[in-house]
């Protein structure tokens, strides 16, 4: 169980919010023994250094789970001691360890930021003549194969409006994240019970984002 806890402790994560959002399930998996966690005092925890962004996540879990039926309660409120991004010793996992006990908790949702990638899409435009038609601006020769060989240099005058080329370039950002729930009770081998796998495309709204990735949690959870 020990080398579970420090698991859970030693991954790192900062949620960036900016863009036009969506959230979307990449994965998901769950052991037989998953439904234990309905009938666990479970834990939910944001691993990130942004006390905005963990409230609200860890807010919207604890919502969907306990609208499910399971007694979830947010670590910001029963245990704001704990630090989700702070690498511990290993006298301080055990201390972690008894806080836990202490509160009950024999359950536990975590969710980390697994990946961070940046998209960049170009578009190009223009770089053409609007209005021109073959038959009235291309001269004859061009009608045949051997006269237009016959002829080196191409011909220039196309005619119509020239529309400059333009290339738009847009960024996007994706962050792939990871929810686990652990069933303390089990044995080390079988103490993690459910793993989802999102993503999350341009962040923008907190509140917005977490109620959208709590949902997704819920759902793949059943």
């Amino acid at each position: 169980m020990k080398n579970k806890i420090y698991f859970l402790l030693t991954l790192s994560s900062i949620f960036i919010l900016s863009g036009c959002s969506s959230v979307k399930v990449l994965n998901s998996w769950k052991a037989d023994n998953a439904a234990t966690i309905k009938t666990k005092n479970t834990l939910v925890i944001a691993r990130t250094n942004n006390h905005e962004v963990r409230v609200a996540f860890e807010t919207e879990i604890a919502n969907k789970l306990r609208k499910r039926g399971i007694q979830a309660t947010e670590s910001y409120l029963r245990i704001p001691k704990l630090e989700p991004n702070k690498k511990y010793s290993e006298e301080e996992i055990k201390e972690v360890k008894n806080m836990l006990l202490e509160a009950g908790f024999n359950g536990v949702v975590i969710s980390v930021i697994k990946d961070k990638k940046l998209i960049v899409h170009r578009k190009k435009e223009g770089g053409y003549y609007a209005g021109a038609t073959y038959a009235g601006y291309y001269p004859m020769y061009y009608s045949g194969f051997y006269g237009y060989y016959a002829h080196p240099n191409t011909y220039m005058n196309y005619g119509g409006n020239y529309v400059p080329e333009t290339i738009t370039t847009q960024e996007s950002i994706t962050y792939v994240l990871e929810t686990l729930v652990y069933n303390l009770d089990e044995p080390e081998d079988k103490q993690l019970i459910a793993v989802v796998t999102s993503s999350i495309e341009d962040p923008e709204n907190v509140s917005q984002i977490a109620k959208a990735y709590a949902n997704k949690i819920a759902n793949s959870l059943k």
